[in-house]
C-alpha cells in the first residue's frame, strides 16, 4: 500500500494540505487534552505559588505576582526563578508536578485519531518527561510517542526561546519543512514557524495563550485537537481504502 496523501476538511471548512507532513510535534498539557475536562495549570500554579512563597519567604500574593511575573518575562516561572534566585530546577519541578490526575481518563477518540497520522510522533514540552509520561499514559496514548523532548533536555530553556527549538529539532533530527507543531500558547508557536513548521494552535481561554492580530506565524487555528485529528483521520482512512482497493 502505497503511503497516503493526507487531504483535511477541519471544522472551520479550510482544507489544509499536511501531504508534507511527516514528523507531528504536540504541546502537552492543555494542548493533548481539555482544559475543561482537567484544568492542571490551576493545580500547577497553586503549586508554584507555594514553592515561591515558602522558598522566598513570601506571602501568598506576594508569590503569586513573582509567579506570573517571570512568566512573563522569562518564558517560564522556573528560568526566572534559576535567573534572579539560583533555584535548582530539579527541586521546583518535582514540587509543582506532583500532580493528582486521577480525574483524567483514556481518551479512546484521540488514540484512535494519533493511530492515523502517518509518521512520528513527538512531544515537545516546557514540562517534565516524568510529568509528560504521567499524562501520556493516562490518556492511553503513551504509545504513539517515539520520543519526549522537556525542559532539562532544553537545558532548562523554555519554549518561546529559540534555542530550545533549535536543540530540539537538532536532538531529534527532523526537517521543520516536513514538520506540524500543535500547541495551546500562541507566542510558542512563532519560531516553530521562523524554523519552517507547519503550526497549529489550540484556542484557549487562558490570557497568556492567546494570540493576537498580526500572528501571521499562526498557520491554522482549531477549537479542539481531537475534532480537528478525526478530519485528518477519516481523510487519511479514506485515501488508504482507495489505495488498498486499486
Amino acid at each position: 500500500m502505497t503511503e497516503p496523501r493526507i487531504v483535511v476538511g477541519t471544522p472551520d471548512g479550510r482544507k489544509p494540505d499536511l501531504s508534507h507532513v511527516d514528523t507531528w510535534v504536540f504541546d502537552l498539557d492543555n494542548t493533548l487534552y481539555s482544559p475543561a475536562a482537567c484544568d492542571l495549570f490551576v493545580h500547577m500554579d497553586r503549586r508554584m505559588n507555594q514553592f515561591i512563597a515558602e522558598y522566598l519567604k513570601l506571602d501568598e500574593a506576594q508569590a503569586a505576582h513573582v509567579r506570573q511575573t517571570y512568566f512573563k518575562s522569562y518564558g517560564t516561572t522556573l528560568r526566572g526563578l534559576m535567573e534572579v534566585y539560583d533555584v535548582p530546577p530539579g527541586v521546583f519541578l518535582e514540587y509543582v508536578h506532583e500532580l493528582d490526575l486521577s480525574e483524567m481518563v483514556h481518551d479512546p477518540a484521540l488514540d484512535r485519531a494519533i493511530a492515523r497520522l502517518p509518521g512520528r510522533k513527538l512531544i515537545f514540552t516546557n514540562a517534565t518527561e516524568r510529568h509528560a509520561c504521567n499524562v501520556l499514559d493516562r490518556l492511553g496514548i503513551a504509545h504513539h510517542f517515539e520520543g519526549i523532548f522537556d525542559v532539562a533536555a532544553a537545558g532548562y530553556v523554555p519554549k518561546p526561546q529559540v534555542e530550545a527549538y533549535e536543540a530540539f529539532v537538532k536532538r531529534h533530527a527532523i526537517d521543520p519543512a516536513t514538520s506540524v507543531f500543535f500547541e495551546d500558547t500562541a507566542r510558542n508557536l512563532a519560531p516553530a514557524a521562523a524554523l519552517g513548521m507547519t503550526t497549529v494552535w489550540i484556542k484557549t481561554d487562558r490570557p497568556h495563550g492567546q494570540m493576537t492580530e498580526g500572528d501571521d506565524f499562526i498557520h491554522h487555528v482549531v477549537d479542539e485537537l481531537s475534532d480537528w485529528l478525526h478530519a485528518l483521520e477519516f481523510a487519511v482512512a479514506e485515501v488508504a481504502d482507495r489505495a488498498e482497493g486499486g
